[in-house]
């Protein structure tokens, strides 16, 4: 837990509050993936602008899991953006673009954490243009191809005999 105290930044006491803190991820494990281990970094400013309180922050991470298509293990850096409003009240309840903060003390690893686990994607891929797996033999065709004969769709097969006729 991070704590940080807003109350000189609302009451205009201070105008900005610096942030740099090591948030520590190792407890967290996401899917099949190994947990984070190296602290994720926050670095940035929490100010008072015109009477509003914000943070406008970036969160650097390092994660490690195998590739969703070909298993290759694979560690990536990802900055993430970190922008939040802090208000000390709301008018409506229904309202998610602040962060209610009533007695202004905030706990910044908390909301890193989840700016981090919204950020990270659902699919973890070793490269954008991955080719995967051949299904048949199992050979990672980013290596280069199989040579499994590709397979005919049952469907289609009485289609293909007419083709060999010719």
């Amino acid at each position: 837990m991070f704590e940080i105290n807003l109350e000189p930044l609302f009451n205009g006491a201070s105008s900005k509050i610096q942030v740099d803190h090591a948030l520590d991820l190792s407890d967290i494990e996401i899917s099949d993936s190994k947990p984070m281990t190296s602290p994720c970094m926050i670095k940035g400013v929490i100010k008072n602008e015109t009477d509003i309180v914000s943070i406008s922050a970036l969160i650097t991470v390092l994660y490690s899991g195998n590739c969703d298509r070909c298993a290759k293990e694979v560690t990536k850096e990802f900055t993430i953006p970190m922008e939040h409003t802090f208000v000390t009240e709301l008018n409506d309840n229904q309202n998610d673009e602040f962060i209610l903060v009533p007695t202004m003390r905030f706990d910044l690893e908390g909301l890193a954490t989840e700016d981090v686990l919204l950020y990270l994607p659902t699919k973890f891929l070793c490269d954008d243009d991955c080719k995967g797996i051949c299904p048949q033999c199992g050979k990672n065709l980013n290596d280069g191809p199989c040579g499994c004969k590709k397979e005919i769709d049952p469907r289609l097969a009485a289609l293909q005999s007419l083709l060999e006729d010719e």
